[in-house]
């Protein structure tokens, strides 16, 4: 067992996991976390209607569930809906697939390769209109403008989770904010000290584990390579007045965007009589707020009835470098940037060299961080990083 001091630069889901696994190898650890709140992109708004920052889920068949099932560190959990999916379509609204996005599922079960987009070798297996249709359900973990120019071995993997049957998907109970108090609660039991509204603007002696998202990590490294696909995404979310016609998911099979009603669920999101809407769709390149979140409301237009003279809260944002790993043609999660920076510096997040579908990879790549940090030798002090 370790006795080494680690310091964790970043109090979300990537920071709070690396801590956990650094405390259980025996190290000392310190986590400082720049805003007031713990969480990250994991923090979920306070208030009546109670919103995730973009739609969050945790996958029963995957690694993070496996790792905080282990711990005792999972929260209640709501399973998704089986009934009210909508899926738009040629600018309108239907209750079932295309037959052409029919054929796109079927021909997941193949083998893709990693050099060649999603969209050329869905068309090679099951024709063109099957491959865009397909991409445009993507979105639903891409959050890019155009999943079909990705990777078709990183796109085909997490359809095959994304899309099964029954789903593996499960959202957390009351928002994420529950299991980042969770996390941070077993933390604190370990004996890691938590600094909120604690910046940190040069590196400290000794390991660190730098949890944060790549455009902090940039500067604070000084290192330009860290860098993404540059991704947008429009996040809009909506505190409705309940309607019956509401459906709880409109999959969008014109321009990859996704509609989820959360408090269908897990009424404890919204209050009674409302229902809480999140709404995602990848901004082209470009693309100002106004004109993405216009295209969100003509998605709603077509799929919610009258949903503008029901509105009472609503949030919306734009958003970069926030989508989560993805992978170009040719690439894969290896080809991210590294977990090991060199001189006992350790990267983590979700979208850095590690695998897994979403969140899994912050938690991934924390453990590994954690593991390599306690286990990497001595460090001294380190020149200021200039950005």
């Amino acid at each position: 067992m370790s006795t080494r001091n680690v310091t964790v630069v970043g109090g979300g889901l990537a920071g709070l996991v690396s801590s956990i696994a650094a405390a259980e190898l025996g190290a000392s650890v310190t986590v400082h976390e720049a805003h007031r709140r713990l969480g990250g992109r994991a923090r979920a708004t306070t208030g009546e209607f109670v919103a995730n920052h973009g739609p969050h889920a945790l996958y029963a068949d995957g690694t993070l569930w496996q790792w905080l099932r282990e711990r005792d560190l999972l929260v209640p959990v709501a399973k998704p809906q089986l009934r009210g999916l909508r899926l738009r379509h040629q600018g309108g609204a239907r209750r079932t697939p295309p037959l052409a996005l029919t054929r796109g599922f079927a021909a997941l079960r193949h083998d893709a390769p990693v050099d060649v987009d999603f969209r050329t070798w869905m068309t090679g297996l099951a024709g063109d209109e099957a491959a865009a249709l397909l991409s445009s359900a993507c979105g639903v973990f891409a959050f890019d403008h155009d999943p079909g120019r990705l990777s078709a071995a990183f796109v085909a993997e997490r359809a095959r989770r994304a899309f099964k049957v029954p789903p593996a998907a499960r959202f957390v109970v009351g928002g994420w904010t529950a299991l980042v108090t969770r996390l941070a609660e077993r933390a604190r039991a370990m004996g890691v000290r938590i600094a909120a509204a604690s910046p940190v603007d040069e590196l400290p002696t000794g390991p660190v584990i730098v949890a944060t998202g790549l455009r902090a990590a940039r500067r604070l490294l000084g290192d330009d390579t860290l860098r993404a696909t540059g991704t947008s995404t429009a996040l809009a979310d909506l505190g409705l007045v309940h309607h019956d016609r509401d459906p709880y998911v409109v999959a969008d099979l014109d321009e990859a965007g996704w509609v989820e009603r959360f408090s269908a669920p897990d009424p404890s999101l919204a209050p009674a009589g409302y229902s809480l809407v999140q709404a995602q769709l990848g901004a082209r390149p470009g693309e100002a707020l106004e004109a993405a979140v216009g295209r969100i409301e003509r998605m709603l237009d077509e799929t919610f009835p009258a949903w503008r003279d029901r509105v009472v809260w609503r949030r919306r944002s734009l958003v970069t470098e926030e989508t989560g790993a993805l992978d170009l043609p040719g690439t894969t999660w290896r080809d991210r940037p590294a977990i090991d920076r060199g001189d006992g510096v350790y990267l983590a997040g979700d979208m850095v060299a590690a695998p897994g579908l979403l969140a899994e990879v912050a938690a991934a790549s924390a453990v590994e961080a954690a593991r390599l940090a306690v286990t990497h030798p001595a460090v001294g002090p380190r020149p200021v990083a200039r950005a």
